[in-house]
């Protein structure tokens, strides 16, 4: 199955699998709570819901923590709100806590159900419609970050906020790390969409990043029907992103060769994407 069957897959699964939430039980941990009421997206006239894990130590002090920003908030912390399984994001995060001192504020966005991949991705696709990825993004900066700043102890800078996501989600996290330079200072780019807007190369050659930035971006060998695709455009774009930035940047870039497109091969990434990103170097 082609990527973009997938994608188109994941459309009615996303309904289906907000249709069966009910049905399945909740795996989300304590650390998790979904934020009332959602948030209005002014730039595109919706609301959408929020949901943030705090580390096992938020409550026992005044500390403040890190924070990464993730899409696709259904899939992040339990099965039952999920469509294809959760990442684990919070078992993840709980167990890297003792095992590597790592604590961060995760904040999950939902994605927009049937306006997923328009909202994803800021620019436009002759298959699937316009781009509301600069107005998403928007959201993300201009509403989501500082209400999850006045509510929640953070540590605001750059240095301290990352932005994270697979497929779609990839494709806007790269973006959101070049637009948004002064906000995000790390990214984990998983399994992204390249293919979905070749603008993507163009864009990013015009951009330099940060000194400092902070890039995770990793694909499977076997997403989809023709995964060379996705493994060229990986290197591809890893090769620019080092030309282009040099003393700039801190990349690290895996193809895993048995990994296909699923939250599988993503769950068993991120606590190897939050060391790299989160951990002392």
């Amino acid at each position: 199955m082609s990527i973009q069957r997938c994608l188109l897959l994941i459309l009615l699964l996303l309904a289906a699998g907000v249709a069966g939430a009910e049905t399945r039980p909740t795996t989300a941990t304590a650390g998790v709570q979904v934020l009332t009421p959602p948030l209005a997206m002014s730039g595109l006239n919706r609301q959408r819901t929020i949901r943030v894990y705090l580390p096992p130590s938020y409550h026992h002090g005044g500390r403040k923590y890190p924070v990464l920003y993730m899409h696709d908030g259904q899939n992040l912390f339990d099965d039952a709100t999920s469509y294809l399984g959760e990442w684990g994001v919070d078992e993840s995060l709980d167990a890297l806590a003792k095992s590597d001192g790592i604590e961060v504020i995760v904040v999950g966005i939902d994605n927009g159900l049937n306006k997923r991949m328009n909202e994803l991705s800021p620019w436009p696709n002759d298959r699937f419609g316009a781009a509301e990825g600069q107005q998403y993004m928007e959201f993300v900066v201009g509403t989501v970050k500082p209400f999850i700043d006045r509510n929640f102890r953070t540590r605001r800078g750059r240095k301290h906020t990352g932005i994270m996501g697979s497929s779609m989600g990839g494709l806007i996290s790269h973006y959101a790390i070049h637009r948004y330079p002064a906000v995000f200072g790390k990214a984990g780019i998983f399994s992204p969409s390249y293919w979905y807007a070749g603008d993507v190369f163009d864009f990013s050659a015009a951009r330099r990043l940060r000194r400092g930035t902070r890039l995770y971006l990793v694909a499977g060998g076997k997403e989809g029907d023709e995964p060379l695709v996705t493994v060229n455009d990986v290197n591809r774009m890893s090769a620019q992103l080092r030309a282009s930035n040099r003393e700039n940047l801190q990349l690290f870039t895996a193809i895993r060769p048995d990994a296909e497109h699923n939250e599988k091969f993503w769950r068993e990434e991120f606590p190897k994407a939050m060391i790299y990103l989160f951990g002392e170097h």
